[in-house]
């Protein structure tokens, strides 16, 4: 993996405000440091209210750390005047597609952000072909976005990221509306994404199955980081995840269950493939 930070979190607390003036809740983050690589397939897990989506906003300037600081590419959010350059970098896709489809026509979607920054309209039309083509959304240019499926809204929502050149792109739940199509067609899109054009994909996600197919995974609990490691080293610490209100994947709960019952396999069993070939070799060594 590249270890090139792309963004850089260090000692970062964060607190709502109170219904009082000048008031503060309670701190969502407290004390949190994180670094995120260059290119890297990074899931973020936590229940709710553990400061995943309030970490999304302070990776793309949405909002400032009360204490400590957020580099983006070397950028402090902290500056004003880089705003716009750090939403350029990284680009952030919400849960509900509905809340960021702005126009009535698929292109002219994709279109608004690159149109905001006033690029010229050449390369808009170029950015806008390139970004449906990259998530399979081409031949849909010219349909109107409400009569889309939640899968093919959701990829829209990622082309009008890419067409603003996002070198990073953070997902908030991307498949949590959307049916097991749906998700497939989300989760294929970001792997060609992060695969094939390199770009640093931080994926926020309650479905064990979708994490750990990332570089890492990352798990917040009350505002903190409380395991960071490469999936079959996170999921391996079982009690941690579950008294953190967190599952694990099906597989992995299939093959304890059959461990259970006397059935010898292998304890870092996290996908479907993983499963079958080590259900496969114990068979085969039954015989």
């Amino acid at each position: 993996m590249n270890k090139e930070i792309m963004i850089q979190i260090q000692n970062v607390t964060y607190a709502y405000e109170g219904d009082e003036e000048g008031s503060k809740l309670s701190p969502v983050l407290q004390n949190l440091s994180l670094d995120i690589y260059r290119g890297e397939f990074l899931a973020i897990l936590g229940h709710n209210g553990s400061g995943k989506s309030t970490l999304t906003r302070l990776c793309n300037a949405m909002a400032q750390p009360d204490s400590g600081k957020v580099y983006v590419d070397g950028m402090d959010t902290a500056d004003e005047k880089l705003e716009y350059d750090i939403r350029e970098k990284v680009g952030v896709v919400m849960q509900n597609p509905d809340n960021q489809i702005v126009a009535t026509i698929v292109e002219e979607d994709v279109a608004f952000g690159p149109e905001n920054l006033g690029v010229e309209p050449s390369e808009i039309r170029r950015r806008v072909d390139s970004a449906l083509r990259r998530v399979g959304m081409y031949e849909y240019r010219n349909h109107e976005p409400h009569k889309l499926s939640g899968g093919q809204k959701q990829r829209v929502a990622i082309a009008g990221v890419l067409a603003m050149q996002t070198e990073c792109i953070i997902l908030d739940e991307p498949t949590a509306m959307l049916d097991p199509q749906g998700r497939r067609e989300v989760m294929q899109t970001i792997h060609e994404l992060n695969r094939e054009m390199g770009i640093t994909v931080v994926l926020i996600t309650h479905f064990m199955e979708e994490a750990v197919q990332a570089d890492r995974v990352a798990v917040m609990d009350e505002g903190q980081i409380l395991l960071l490691g490469p999936p079959r080293e996170v999921f391996a610490h079982r009690q941690v995840l579950l008294d953190s209100g967190l599952d694990i994947p099906q597989s992995a709960k299939l093959a304890d269950r059959l461990q259970q019952l006397g059935i010898c396999l292998p304890g870092d069993i996290l996908t479907p493939d993983d499963f079958v070939s080590s259900f496969r070799a114990y068979r085969e060594g039954k015989r």
